[in-house]
């Protein structure tokens, strides 16, 4: 086990009601649905002050085809000989074991995770999480969107290789320290959300769509994905159930809805929109009257569909609460009919 433990200074007063520690987490999964698998995890533990006490990195067995392998690199051939997360949960759970999660966009960690002890039989050890987007937004960080690159860059973090797990929680890691700090500092209540224990989950088997060669290539192609990756159509079948109407703050999506999206988000777009169309939703490519909600973590951006929610009163989310949303989605009261 890497040690990288550094003395933290003391001048800072730490609020007393600040956890004693964390645990940054980052998984990479097979896709978003409740039905997808974690590929890989990676956990940096931090003390109350958000110094690096240790890390650890594991690849994970899905038992089903990896998805996308243009994104996390992992192919079935490397994940083949990989223990089953069974046979890592002991270790993941004294990783976890009386901290606070941290992730960015929290609520997707957190529920992969949730749904993989599930499946084991088990209970994850996690009481609260924090998400740094939501961090980020208390602290007022002046950040061009809430991709973890920006908060990277703004502290001066290094990213190596993105949508590895190891580096991503490196980079989190090192983020966090000072937006931890700077909320010690200005009295800032940080955003933890409770972690309720997970029942649902859904292990539906997925065909393993062919064996993707173990030579993959970091090298990336002019589209901007890895080299001799595929990538699968995004065209995706009407959605069956009719439009409910628009969202209505406070209260559940549901089943039907017409969802839009603008400007950059934190989870790859296309696995977003997967995981939409996976609850029942209607992603639209434009915005109209008809639209339920407009997911954006940039509200006050001046793109085409910003400023037609605006003329037409649509509502507006960002990518944090839709994730959340995505979590109880109404179910129909009848598909529509077929033409």
């Amino acid at each position: 086990m890497l040690e990288d433990r550094q003395t933290a200074p003391s001048a800072t007063p730490w609020p007393a009601a600040y956890p004693p520690g964390y645990a940054v987490v980052d998984v990479e999964t097979t896709g978003l649905a409740r039905d997808d698998r974690i590929v890989s995890a990676a956990v940096y533990r931090l003390d109350a002050r958000g110094e690096v006490e240790d890390h650890w990195y594991t690849l994970v067995n899905p038992e089903r085809d990896p998805g996308p392998v243009w994104i996390h690199g992992l192919t079935s051939d490397v994940l083949e000989g990989a223990p089953l997360f069974p046979e890592i949960a002991e270790e993941f759970t004294a990783r976890l074991q009386g901290r606070v999660l941290v992730a960015h966009n929290a609520v997707f960690d957190w529920s992969m995770i949730a749904r993989e002890y599930a499946r084991a039989q088990r209970e994850a050890p996690v009481r609260q999480r924090l998400c740094t987007i939501a961090l980020s937004k208390e602290l007022g960080l002046p950040l061009a969107n809430h991709k973890l690159e920006s908060l990277a860059a703004h502290f001066g973090v290094v990213q190596q290789r993105a949508h590895h797990a190891l580096d991503d929680a490196r980079v989190l890691a090192e983020a966090f320290r000072p937006s931890l700090r700077a909320a010690a500092r200005d009295g800032v209540r940080l955003p933890l959300l409770e972690c309720l224990p997970l029942t649902e989950w859904t292990d539906r088997a997925a065909p393993r769509v062919g064996r993707q060669s173990s030579g993959y290539s970091s090298g990336y192609s002019s589209g901007g994905y890895p080299s001799g990756s595929w990538r699968p159509s995004r065209k995706r079948p009407a959605c069956p159930y009719p439009n409910p109407g628009r969202y209505e703050p406070g209260r559940q999506l549901k089943q039907g809805m017409r969802i839009a999206f603008s400007g950059d988000t934190s989870v790859e777009r296309d696995l977003l929109e997967d995981r939409a169309v996976e609850a029942g939703l209607h992603v639209a490519t434009s915005l109209s009257r008809l639209t339920s909600l407009l997911v954006t973590n940039d509200p006050d951006s001046g793109t085409s569909k910003v400023v037609k929610a605006r003329q037409f009163g649509t509502p507006v989310v960002d990518e944090a609460a839709f994730g959340q949303l995505l979590g109880n989605v109404e179910p129909a009261a009848e598909p529509a009919a077929e033409k």
